[in-house]
C-alpha cells in the first residue's frame, strides 16, 4: 500500500477542542441575550404606545373628537385587530386621550 505523505487533516483531538471552544462561547452568549429580552419588550411596548398615541392624534384631526376606545380605532382602520404591546400587555385609552398599559401604567 502506498503511504500518502503531505496529506494533512484535522485530528479528532483538534476537532474536539474546536467544539469545546464553540460550546463555551455559546454558553456565554445565550444568558446575555435572554437577560436583555425583558428590556427589549419594555422598549418595544413604549414604542407601540407612542405609535398608538400618534394614531389617536390622527383620529382626532380627522373626526374632530377623541376616540372612546381602541375598538373604535380598529373599526376605522387606524389600528390593526387586537392592538397590544409586543410583550402581550393590553392597552386602553383614558378619558383625556392618553394610552395606558393594562396594569394602569400611563404611557412613558
Amino acid at each position: 500500500m502506498k503511504k500518502y505523505m503531505g496529506n494533512s487533516g484535522f485530528t479528532l483531538i483538534e476537532m474536539m477542542i474546536v467544539l469545546l471552544i464553540i460550546s463555551v462561547l455559546i454558553l456565554i452568549a445565550i444568558p446575555n441575550v435572554t437577560k436583555h429580552s425583558k428590556s427589549i419588550d419594555e422598549k418595544g411596548c413604549a414604542a407601540y404606545v407612542k405609535m398608538v398615541e400618534g394614531q389617536i392624534e390622527a383620529f382626532k384631526m380627522d373626526e374632530k373628537k377623541l376616540p372612546i376606545s381602541l375598538e373604535e380605532l380598529t373599526e376605522k382602520e387606524y389600528l390593526p385587530e387586537n392592538p397590544q404591546c409586543p410583550n402581550g400587555s393590553q392597552l386602553s385609552i383614558s378619558l383625556d386621550g392618553k394610552v395606558e398599559i393594562a396594569d394602569g401604567t400611563p404611557s412613558p
